[in-house]
């Protein structure tokens, strides 16, 4: 499905099973800028069986002239206090040339949109701090810090020692 947009030869599509090679040279580019790389453990039977069998989160693809320059992994997370799904912007990237044309803020209108027109309560992202031509982007369209929030993770040998905590 292609979702016209007001930008000049740019356009939306939600991802199908055979974008999945590009959905993975996405991510390692967005790891790459953001000094990650080495993180990168996602494989495209990974990605396959996490967003098209389980369907664990969607992307959305940005194309320039009918490639793509751009995409957006989202999911559904919920609030308590508002009693409503939200959307959870796991990662944008747009291609470094692309930057300054709209197209992330066309991509995160998008994801706006969708968040009203799935009844969610809100729209949410993180963001590096480091990261300071993003947070003035950010804060340019109306997003707020959550200044008072810290994130915490558990991953790796930490989960596992979580998990064997359980007992059933």
């Amino acid at each position: 499905m292609i979702i016209d947009t007001n930008l000049d030869d740019f356009k939306l599509r939600l991802a199908e099973r055979k974008d999945v090679p590009l959905i993975l040279e996405f991510i390692k580019e967005l790891a790459d800028y953001e000094k990650m790389l080495d993180e990168v453990v996602a494989t495209e039977e990974i990605l396959t069986e996490s967003l098209f069998e389980k369907k664990a989160a969607e992307v959305v693809i940005g194309e320039y002239q009918n490639k793509p320059v751009a995409f957006a992994l989202f999911f559904h997370n919920f609030s308590t206090f508002l009693g409503r799904p939200g959307i959870y912007l796991e990662d944008l990237y747009v291609k470094p040339e692309m930057r300054g044309k709209g197209i992330g803020k066309m991509m995160l209108s998008f994801l706006a949109h969708l968040c009203v027109e799935r009844k969610c309560g809100r729209l949410e992202w993180w963001c590096l701090d480091w990261n300071e031509p993003s947070i003035q982007f950010y804060k340019k369209m109306g997003a707020v810090p959550m200044d008072e929030w810290t994130v915490y993770r558990v991953t790796g040998d930490a989960l596992d020692q979580l998990a064997a905590e359980f007992n059933r």
